[in-house]
């Protein structure tokens, strides 16, 4: 079966990108530039859960994952914050996500990523 991948990504070109890669990888991808995925997590069920700590919402991504890591629900869910910033893995590990992508990234090292947390 494939593994569930919920993205979530501020720039749609980054996202269209990104799940392109990943279903080529076999992922079975939710894409989305907004949080609305989250609010469905328990209908979805994904393995990873990768969102940009930049999104165009009230929250950043690190307060989605924070909230996802505290849930009793989701807390097993991997997390993945992807952002440009230089103190990522510091936000990363403020949040508990399980690992970060820097941006700009590779391909192969995201598809890594995914893999390895999923």
């Amino acid at each position: 079966m494939k593994k569930k991948v919920v993205l979530i990504q501020d720039n749609e070109d980054i996202l269209d990108i990104m799940e392109k890669v990943l279903e080529d990888e076999g992922f079975d991808v939710t894409p989305a530039l907004t949080t609305e995925p989250i609010e469905k997590i328990d209908k979805i069920d994904p393995d990873i859960v990768v969102i940009d700590d930049n999104i165009q919402e009230d929250k950043k991504g690190a307060e989605v994952i924070e909230d996802l890591k505290t849930d009793p629900q989701t807390e097993d869910v991997s997390a993945v914050l992807t952002s440009t910033s230089n103190d990522l893995p510091k936000k990363a590990a403020a949040c508990q996500a399980d690992d970060y992508i820097q941006k700009p990234f590779d391909l192969d090292h995201m598809i890594d990523v995914v893999k390895k947390n999923s």
